[in-house]
């Protein structure tokens, strides 16, 4: 079994270098009495990001009460802290920072070269994104690549594992002049922030994103996959203005044929196999993306869709066998239901082919 995240980072070797390092920094600091309030009799039980807030607590209570002093202590040990215990710097501005601005926003600004400040960065956009957007235009013209792309993905309304920006996706246009300046951005590791905040701001103004796309598609190759990445979750939604943009045409002339699956009933764990086909009409060769979704029953017997891509390929008038398989086996992302699941086959878009499959509690597992 894969070693879990939250025992690969803050661990007690892990946290002694980092005390070390600020021990180095800051003579008087009390190594042993940071590593026993780390390490309490809760700690167990934590998650990854509780772990990362409980660190930083506990450093707060070990280096000076001035935070200026210990901001300054934390600065100098950034370039030498590494992984998931590096975010506790950050996130220490982030905590403790929120009333000193003029010295907590540059902060963030050099500690992102270290460990990203993403998540830092939010509770002050989130209190006042006008001052704090002047701060991200200025790094997204950094010549650091890590604070660059701090300007692109710290303003992304729905960053994974950060708190939400409910102004940003109520109205994304404060966001657009940063995009628009990092599009063409040396560093492929900034230009996909861009595209993952499309992405976010999609899932509430698709328009607005597929404007932005239109007008940078066939710039650049780096444009063009920056497009392609911002429009994943529109693509798999089906909408038809994205399939266009990518050459997905009507599917009118295409349709699925012999859809059938090796059995009509399986057991939570188990794998059921798929095959069918897909006829090409018209007189030209056409453009085809090609999916398949499964409506999954949830705990509160609703169905749940979930996409998942097959090919996307170019084909010409004829008939075309694919095989597939899938495996409803748990995860930590999704838990399988017993039940009536649907799967679909999707041309460009358009559910072709539907079918049922009767999934069922494995009672010897």
């Amino acid at each position: 079994m894969a070693e879990r995240l939250k025992d690969q980072f803050f661990t007690r070797s892990s946290v002694n270098a980092l005390a070390d390092t600020i021990k180095k920094i800051h003579p008087d600091f009390d190594k042993e009495k940071l590593i026993g309030l780390v390490f309490d009799s809760t700690w167990e039980s934590k998650e990854l990001k509780e772990m990362m807030r409980h660190t930083t607590e506990c450093l707060h209570a070990t280096l000076p009460e001035s935070y200026k002093d210990a901001l300054d202590i934390l600065m100098q040990a950034a370039p030498h802290v590494k992984g998931f215990e590096a975010l506790t710097l950050p996130d220490y501005v982030a905590l403790y920072g929120m009333d000193d601005w003029d010295a907590s926003l540059p902060a963030l600004g050099y500690l992102t070269k270290y460990a990203t400040s993403e998540l830092a960065v939010r509770p002050f956009l989130a209190k006042d994104p006008e001052r704090v957007m002047a701060y991200m235009r200025t790094w997204a013209e950094d010549p650091d690549p890590n604070v660059r792309r701090l300007a692109s993905e710290g303003c992304r309304p729905r960053l994974p594992w950060a708190m939400a920006l409910p102004a940003f996706k109520k109205d994304p246009s404060p966001i657009r002049p940063i995009l628009e300046k990092l599009k063409d951005d040396a560093s492929e590791f900034v230009r996909r922030s861009v595209a993952n905040n499309l992405n976010d701001i999609s899932k509430d103004h698709t328009e607005w994103v597929l404007d932005i796309c239109e007008r940078w598609m066939g710039r650049t190759k780096q444009t063009d996959d920056i497009v392609k990445h911002a429009c994943r979750g529109v693509l798999k939604a089906g909408h038809t203005r994205a399939m266009r943009l990518f050459g997905f045409g009507d599917p009118a002339h295409m349709r699925i044929e012999q859809f059938t699956l090796d059995q009509n009933a399986i057991f939570i764990g188990d794998t059921v196999h798929f095959s069918f086909e897909l006829v090409v009409g018209g007189e030209t060769d056409s453009k085809v993306r090609l999916e398949y979704l499964i409506y999954f029953m949830k705990a509160n017997g609703k169905l749940s869709k979930k996409v998942f891509q097959i090919t996307e390929n170019g084909y010409s008038p004829g008939k075309y066998t694919f095989k597939r398989k899938h495996a409803f086996v748990d995860m930590t992302t999704r838990k399988h239901h017993a039940g009536r699941h649907e799967i679909t086959v999707v041309v460009n878009g358009v559910e072709k082919a539907k079918t049922s499959l009767e999934l069922q509690e494995n009672v010897s597992a």
